[in-house]
């Protein structure tokens, strides 16, 4: 048996507001080893461990794997009581092996339950017991399964069953196979784990930050520096102390969020029904939804009845959402494609009716559980995020090695020079380990997170919420914005425009009312093909269709109670609504009609459909809505007129919201209630176009604008028609109005033809002269695409593919699954993706994005890493500009931490070297009083009103970066020598003690006159790297800032000049009476801030960038810039009016 495996990870089909796709979930290629415990090994690790006084745990904490090789040996999976897991981004994890021992008897049960999988499973470690093995790993729960040879999620037991399996499920389980499925399956429970404050404490102390800051004060402590070491292990402690405060706050707010326990009905296979709690729910249990609705604890399939949704918690859709029964066949059942039958843990449900006789409510079937539902998945993505590729994180690790590098040459360079002197070897290791604690500054992890807890704080007061802190430095590199279409460019609601009925002869004239249109199918199906309903005597359901109902004037009853009297009067059908004409018009023939099956709307099928019956079961009618283009292709082609491709064209070029409607009577002897999907939406008749108007919000056409101007390319993402798209792009401002539309139409491979692909402008092609023109650059062009052709390009041209990305602006009729890719391939780009949508559909992208933004007034949601209650696309510059701040402030505040480090070496290794050093409190005031007190508030300054076009780096290791530290270094060198050498040229210079000990040679000349300009140099550096212009307001706007920087140079200026005999015995001060020199040193200081501001402001010019032209021109590192420059010179691109075939590419190479 092998000793390494793998964790299977099946397609659990959840839905798209929390699928465990391979973006979102680290472990679904994951690689697992076994290791059995050895007993000598154990034990020699603890001898070992009371030997080196700990040491060796600490080691084992930091890395895991360590402690597993040095205490176990390898071991086939199945034997194994340890797991070794790596994730597909490389990170390690050491699991236990659990085991559950499973009832005397349960075997011949589970064998006649699950034939195959659960048989494996509980057959696994069968000696004198039955045991099931198991691991838990970020909250999932994975089994052995002994036929498949590797660990699987539990998910694998039901990921097969069939929608017909289901209702296989609506008569119950029994309590010995409730009781069986839960001992595998485990507890129904989003249990977010909150650690005590004994255990959070001890990981944070064993934090290789805490365990430096702890050695660094027992370091303090043995070399007498008390005052210091005593300040720092306070404010140490505090810092942890507010740390575990605010993580366990988190964590239990988390919990709360994610923890639902609640009573549930749940029927039993012997008929009866007992109210059970919800943590004991398994897949397969049948469950009874109340009628008033409840909090859903599972996701559940719908088996009888409705039930009205409101998703917002996962999605940001405020919108309800009407769930109907599962279609009964023998398709494998999955919550993606299923959605509007599935009901999705965490999802409040405000009603249910229709599903039992004689009393409302609902009967449904849990399908998944625990950390396995969408909602799970969700949380599971906050407690376990993924790792996030940002250059300055990983920047800030290579620095910090760096800095390391130059602590080591100070430590062997203070060894020499102390070596010289007659120093003990306690002393001589004390001061050169003293090296590091000052070149490593503690500090700098918590600066580096300072101007995103800043900027979180902004957004916050202007209704924008974040739940992934750490993606706001990320909003300031985005370089493409994607945005939905309808609810976030467009308004939600629409204004029927219109209705245009289909005949013979084509297409009527355009009624404005549809109240005015004669009866027959044509008003019928507006009145009736929607999931529109009551909820306390309100229409509730989807805006648009609220405005078509709305429009007929028909009115909507709901039967409550026992039904059996209203089912018998429409021919014993199930009846879920009932539309009745408006009865003040006497004209009006229309007769009452009754709903009695419904298909709801699917994004991915663009259609929705229901079936009517009149009084007596007579005209049972099937009526469809949706897109033109699908409904079209459902209906009898000699019912579709000839004119509807050029109707749809000019309504959808003026930007109207398009519908088609079709209906087809249907057989006396069709079986309404289980009649499918497919057989109600086939050989339609075309009824016409339902004509909407949506208007773009107000907002859009100046954000975009705005986004244009800095440079940061903007697209639409819809599933609305193309020319549709095409006009708001234009309205908004995404195209201009001198540029140019080019349609991009892929068809895939069929049996009578191959992949084509075809560049028009203006989807009837164009003459001659204007496709010259166009190669000849004289204006501008974007691509625009739909979802079929966008399909068919990926499977057939993946070679044009990066280039119809680079150009294309508007991506129509697109699926949800569809947006995700679309933001996954540009990605690949190096894009730094942002998407902005307001619910359902745009889940998986929004989260796929780099930086996702959900319009909802649901401050909760954790659809997207942000969620703004403004209902428009005004947050998105201001994420990006706040991003910017946020990122431009943690650039600033590491390298005036650095400089601050190097500035404390530099003064530290110049005393040595004259066989002195700074005094405990003097190190004290530089620490706390300076340095601390201006990196608080230098990041409090806001971001700057304007996007500008230029993004901030994102790198520490770039050219300006170090060039910029190099240089301040070496100025502060000189700064610091200089006051030496002033100092010891004057008349009245008394050198040290050469036979005394470095400290006790205090006070002395030289160390007070080091002090005094390493006192200005950490303020003029605070002033120096504080950038404004553009990404952030000027150093005026910062008043805290601006107060501090006065308050602390004219403490430092009355320091130098005359700080009184207090001052000087607590600071340790020579008493220097000679005041020309005094005023000598202060200008040095403003000598040494006149050349650091000048250098800053030349290298922020570019002056660093002549270094760059004595290596050879290299390409960008990212490809949408490189493949930029290509099609910029390529005049023949895009091939306009030609019919390409896959053979015919021409690969571009992007290395």
């Amino acid at each position: 048996m092998e000793r390494r495996g793998s964790a299977v990870e099946p397609q659990s089909g959840l839905p798209s507001p929390g699928p465990r796709d391979a973006l979102l979930v680290p472990d679904s290629h994951m690689d697992v080893q076994g290791y059995k415990w050895v007993r000598w090994r154990v034990w020699l690790c603890r001898v070992c461990a009371a030997l080196s006084l700990g040491l060796l745990l600490i080691v084992f904490h930091w890395r895991p794997r360590f402690a597993v090789l040095a205490r176990c040996c390898s071991c086939p999976l199945a034997l194994a009581d340890i797991l070794l897991i790596r994730d597909s981004f490389g990170k390690q994890h050491v699991v236990d092996v659990l085991t559950e021992e499973m009832e005397e008897g349960s075997l011949e049960q589970f064998g006649a339950l699950e034939d195959n999988e659960w048989r494996d499973t509980v057959q696994l470690y069968k000696q004198e017991k039955t045991l099931l093995r198991y691991y838990l790993f970020e909250g999932l729960r994975y089994v052995w399964l002994d036929r498949k040879g590797a660990f699987c999620r539990v998910s694998v037991l039901n990921e097969d069953w069939t929608c017909m399996e289901l209702y296989n499920f609506q008569n119950g389980l029994s309590h010995l196979e409730q009781s069986l499925r839960r001992r595998v399956y485990g507890p129904n429970l989003i249990d977010v784990p909150v650690k005590s404050y004994t255990k959070l404490l001890f990981e944070e102390v064993l934090n290789p930050f805490y365990v430096f800051q702890v050695v660094s004060v027992i370091l303090w402590m043995i070399d007498l520096y008390y005052y210091y070491a005593t300040c720092i292990l306070i404010i140490s402690f505090l810092s942890i102390g507010i740390s575990l405060y605010k993580i366990r706050k988190q964590s239990i707010t988390l919990r709360n969020m994610a923890r639902l326990v609640t009573n549930v009905t749940v029927r039993r296979n012997s008929g009866e029904e007992e109210r059970v709690s919800s943590v004991e729910l398994v897949p397969g249990d049948c469950i009874i939804i109340p009628q008033e609705g409840m909090l859903l604890p599972c996701d559940a399939a719908v088996l009888a009845g409705e039930c009205l949704v409101n998703e917002s918690m996962l999605t940001g859709e405020s919108v309800p959402v009407l769930k109907t029964p599962l279609p009964a066949g023998d398709g494998r059942y999955s919550s993606e494609s299923e959605r509007r039958h599935t009901l999705f843990c965490g999802t409040q449900l405000i009603q249910a009716k229709g599903g039992r006789p004689g009393d409302g409510g609902a009967v449904a079937v849990v399908t998944s559980t625990g950390f396995f539902t969408a909602k799970g998945n969700l949380v599971s993505s906050i407690l376990y995020p993924q790792p996030t590729n940002f250059r300055f994180y990983q920047d800030s690790v290579k620095f910090l090695l760096i800095l390391s590098v130059v602590a080591l040459i100070g430590t062997i360079y203070s060894f020499v020079v102390l070596f010289q002197t007659d120093v003990t070897w306690m002393v001589l290791v004390l001061r050169s380990l003293d090296i590091v604690t000052i070149v490593v500054p503690p500090a700098l992890p918590a600066a580096m997170t300072a101007g995103i807890i800043y900027a979180q704080g902004r957004l916050k007061k202007q209704g924008v919420f974040c739940v992934s802190p750490l993606r706001i430095n990320i909003c300031g590199k985005v370089s493409l914005f994607c945005f939905d279409k309808t609810g976030t460019l467009t308004e939600e609601g629409l204004d029927v425009w219109g209705v245009m009925e289909a005949g013979h002869a084509g297409f009527s004239q355009l009624v404005s009312d549809p109240r005015l249109l004669p009866p027959g199918p044509m008003l019928s199906g507006l009145a009736c093909c929607h999931t529109v309903t009551l909820l306390r005597g309100q229409p509730l359901g989807d805006p648009l269709e609220l405005k078509m109902f709305e429009s007929t004037g028909w009115t909507l009853w709901e039967p409550e109670g026992d039904k059996t009297v209203l089912d018998a009067e429409f021919g014993g059908h199930r009846v879920l609504a009932v539309m009745r004409p408006p009865t003040d018009e006497g004209t009006s023939s229309s007769e009452t009609v009754a709903i009695v099956q419904r298909f709801p709307f699917s994004s991915a099928l663009q259609r929705m459909s229901v079936v009517t019956v009149g009084r007596g079961g007579r005209s049972a009618l099937a009526f469809i809505k949706g897109s033109p283009e699908m409904v079209a292709s459902l209906c009898r082609e000699d019912t579709v007129p000839a004119q509807f491709s050029s109707k749809l064209r000019s309504f959808s070029s003026e930007g109207l919201r398009v519908l088609a409607l079709g209906y087809k009577p249907l057989d006396e002897n069709t079986d309404l209630k289980t009649i499918e999907r497919e057989a109600v939406e086939k050989d339609m008749q075309f009824l016409g176009f339902l004509v909407m108007k949506n208007l773009v919000k107000p907002e859009s056409a100046k954000v975009i604008s705005i986004l244009r101007r800095a440079e940061l390319r903007t697209i639409m993402v819809t599933g609305d028609n193309i020319l549709t798209a095409v006009s708001v792009a234009k309205t908004c401002g995404m195209v201009g109005t001198d540029e140019k539309v080019i349609f991009v139409n892929a068809t895939p491979h069929t049996a009578q033809s191959m992949p084509t692909l075809r560049f028009n402008l203006g989807d009837e092609g164009a003459p001659q002269s204007s496709i010259e023109i166009l190669y000849q650059g004289s204006f501008g062009y974007h691509l625009a695409i739909n979802g079929k052709s966008f399909a068919a390009l990926c499977d057939h041209f993946p070679e044009y593919l990066p280039k119809v990305l680079m150009r294309t602006t508007v991506f129509a009729r697109m699926a949800p699954d569809q947006k995700t890719q679309l933001v996954k391939e540009l990605q690949k780009l190096n894009y730094r993706v942002g998407m902005c949508g307001d619910g359902a559909n745009d889940c998986g992208a929004l989260r796929a994005a780099d930086v996702g933004v959900s319009l909802s007034e649901a401050e909760a949601s954790v659809a997207s890493p942000f969620t703004s209650k403004v209902g428009n696309i005004t947050c998105v510059p201001l994420l990006i500009r706040e991003g910017r701040c946020a990122l431009i402030t943690s650039f600033s505040l590491f390298r005036y931490m650095a400089l601050y480090s190097l500035i404390q070496f530099c003064s530290v290794l110049i005393l040595y070297t004259v066989r002195s050093q700074m005094a405990d409190l003097q190190f004290l005031f530089c620490d706390l009083g300076l340095v601390t007190l201006l990196a608080v508030v230098m990041g409090t300054g806001g971001p700057s009103k304007e996007l500008h076009r230029r993004r901030p780096p994102a790198s520490l290791l770039a050219l300006p970066v170090l060039g910029s530290l190099f240089i301040h270094t070496c100025t502060v060198i000189l700064g610091q020598v200089s006051a030496l050498l002033i100092t010891t040229s004057q008349d009245w210079y008394v050198p040290v003690n050469s036979t005394r000990s470095t400290t006790s040679n205090l006070p002395n000349m030289e160390d007070t006159s080091v002090f005094a300009l390493s006192g200005f140099q950490y303020i003029i550096m605070a002033v120096v790297l504080t950038k404004g212009y553009p990404h952030k307001k000027p150093l005026y706007h910062n008043v805290p800032f601006l107060c501090l920087l006065l308050v602390l140079f004219a403490v430092m200026t009355w320091l130098v000049l005359n700080p009184g005999p207090f001052m000087r015995k607590y600071l340790e001060l020579y008493n220097i009476t000679d005041m020309n020199y005094k005023l000598l040193l202060v200008a040095l200081a403003a000598l040494n801030f006149l050349i650091c501001f000048i250098v800053e402001v030349l290298i922020d010019l570019g002056i660093l960038n002549c270094f760059r032209l004595l290596r050879q021109n290299r390409s960008s590192k990212k490809r949408y810039k490189r493949l930029n420059v290509i099609l910029s010179d390529t005049l023949t691109w895009p091939p306009l009016n030609q019919t390409l075939s896959p053979a015919e590419h021409t690969i571009i190479s992007l290395s």
